[in-house]
């Protein structure tokens, strides 16, 4: 099997994310001393400065940790709910029918920053000072402009220039596109880090209670009050074609908190893998891996006709009931153990035949009702055809976006081990808050404003994000740890790395660098939240042989470039023996350890 670069092997710590400048990052503080968490926290940080285009500081997180000595694993939810104000009423009444792909009524609370706060006081070892370090190093100094962080840039230029005045100053300076690797400074971020240290180290105390002030001049001082002040007093062109004032108050970010439970776990060939709860989408990788269970995908060849049927088959299944049942379990009951169950795998892979479906088919679960949202299933838009970019942001002229995100796996000598999926106030999401330097998200649009559904837009109620951390464990230990950006890809090209390393004889290079696909058969996450039935999207890298058969299937075929479909990184632990890997697609992740 052709592999782009080794797998890496050690004992000291592994790191691998979605860009070379967050991994070497993390392995710094590693080097330093640090443990896992404070590499994670750190890696995030910088991904925010150079990675600007796929998440920010006002972002979204979700975290999945193992600490070493534990049998379990735990999950912070960094994902922000709907302002108080965001009510269903408020948006029909403006006239709306999906909620903006941008701007500020996209936006929920961003969790983000308390996320990586809770992981690093709770687990880390490190000052705030020292983790940040990195990432201020590059706020100030500037990032390498990537091409893709230079696309991205050149399509909502005259968005920035004639709308988004703030986002221009930042991102346009001198008023021009910058060029590929030019470095690229946000001055103001520097700032707001800087304050949020100073604020927090000018109290006696812990380490602990540092941190906790940190956090306290994020959601309750004075970074809350900029944001309070701009949705008040601006209104913003958004994907609507008209401006908006935003729904996020000051009172909002006081009330809430980043959160710790349990994950959703499943166990599949000797691991038990752990997700993300169904407000999240994590579940359907757990639904897809419980139908295949008994199909012998030990048998079938990983880049053959009958491996790619069979599991895009399966994932038609899996996403139909993320659409008809999945929502923030706060608010709506998800049959979450049901939909897990042998029996009901049993009746459903029974759908599974050798033609591929057309139909949308989610279960039916005693007790409740199959709510599925209207949808578009004309296909795609001129503007966003299909999804290649391996997960990058597709951006329209107005900013409409279609994929996005990072991820970061660390695991350490001691056997702690992280997977972290931050998101969200990507540049083209909405202004950015200039005395801030940066903008807010737009996870908002996850929510239907159709009533009756479990993910209806509803104060207080967690959006059904795309983003999916994953980790399994092997005898109560933690095992794998793996993930990658790319919105209603992410499980769909973790699921078929997990299953050609688990069956198919390949190492995690190997296992990331072999040609992939996904399906685009269901309803997307993001505005303008249409589906493609059938439509099946693979790497030219396929045989043509296999391309052909799969055509007469039924498959509704669109062939990729070479290397498009995903950005997957992964770190595991064998009994001490620690490796990594990261996809080489974009020329941007990088896995380093020793």
């Amino acid at each position: 099997m052709f592999t782009t670069r080794p797998e890496l092997r050690g004992s000291f710590g592994m790191v691998s994310s979605t860009h070379w400048l967050a991994s070497s990052a993390g392995m710094a503080m590693l080097e330093k001393g640090g443990n896992a968490f404070d590499a994670c926290v750190a890696a995030g940080l910088v991904l925010q400065v150079a990675e600007p285009h796929l998440n920010g500081p006002a972002g979204d997180l979700p975290i999945i940790l193992h600490c070493a000595g534990s049998e379990k694993m735990k999950v912070i939810c960094g994902q922000g709910t709907a302002p108080a104000r965001a009510t269903l009423e408020h948006y029909l009444d403006l006239g709306l029918d999906l909620i903006p792909g941008t701007g500020l009524l996209a936006t929920v609370i961003p969790g983000a920053f308390d996320a990586w706060m809770l992981l690093l006081r709770d687990h880390g070892t490190l000052t705030l000072r020292e983790v940040f370090e990195p990432a201020l190093h590059y706020s100030l100094h500037g990032i390498p402009v990537l091409s893709r962080i230079r696309d991205t840039i050149a399509s909502v230029s005259e968005l920035f220039k004639t709308e988004w005045p703030t986002s221009a100053q930042v991102y346009l300076p001198g008023g021009r596109i910058p060029d590929v690797d030019q470095l690229l400074c946000n001055p103001m971020l520097t700032e707001t880090w800087t304050r949020i240290i100073k604020e927090a180290e000018s109290i006696s105390g812990s380490r602990e209670k540092r941190i906790d002030k940190a956090r306290g001049a994020f959601y309750r001082g004075f970074v809350a009050e900029a944001i309070d002040s701009f949705c008040r007093e601006e209104k913003v062109l958004d994907t609507s074609g008209r401006k908006h004032g935003g729904v996020l108050s000051a009172d909002d970010l006081a009330s809430w908190k980043a959160s710790y439970e349990d994950p959703i776990v499943h166990d599949y060939a000797g691991l038990e893998i752990g997700k993300c709860g169904p407000w999240s989408q994590g579940p359907v990788q757990l639904q897809t891996l419980a139908l295949l269970q008994r199909m012998e995908v030990e048998k079938w060849e990983s880049f053959g006709t009958e491996f790619v049927h069979g599991v895009t088959e399966a994932f038609k299944l899996s996403f139909a009931d993320r659409e008809a049942y999945y929502g923030d379990p706060d608010y709506v009951q998800v049959p979450i153990e049901h939909l897990l169950s042998k029996e009901y795998n049993e009746r459903r892979r029974n759908l599974i035949s050798n033609d591929a479906s057309l139909e949308f088919q989610p279960g039916k679960v005693p007790g409740f009702e199959v709510c599925m949202p209207e949808f578009d299933s004309s296909g795609r838009t001129s503007e966003g055809i299909i999804n290649f970019g391996i997960g990058e942001p597709t951006v329209s002229k107005n900013g409409e976006t279609s994929g996005d995100t990072c991820h970061v796996d660390v695991v350490d000598r001691w056997g702690n081990m992280v997977a972290a999926t931050p998101s969200g106030g990507w540049l083209a999401s909405s202004p950015v808050i200039p005395e801030l330097g940066f903008c807010l998200n737009s996870r908002a649009q996850m929510f239907w404003i159709q009533e009756g559904l479990p993910s209806t837009l509803e104060p207080g109620k967690r959006p059904r994000t795309t983003l999916s951390p994953s980790m399994a464990l092997r005898d109560g230990k933690g095992f794998l740890s793996y993930g990658t950006p790319g919105g209603d890809q992410q499980d769909q090209w973790q699921t078929i790395f997990l299953l050609r390393y688990i069956h198919g004889g390949l190492n995690l290079q190997e296992a990331i660098d072999a040609p992939s696909f996904h399906s685009e058969h269901f309803p997307e996450s993001f505005y303008p939240r249409k589906a493609d039935p059938g439509r099946l999207v693979l790497e030219n890298r396929f045989d043509k042989s296999v391309i052909r058969e799969l055509e007469k299937k039924g498959h509704r075929i669109n062939v990729g470039p070479d290397w498009s479909e995903g950005r997957m990184c992964v770190v595991l632990n064998d009994k001490g023996l620690l490796k990594a890997a990261a996809n080489p697609r974009g020329m941007q992740g990088y896995a380093v350890g020793r």
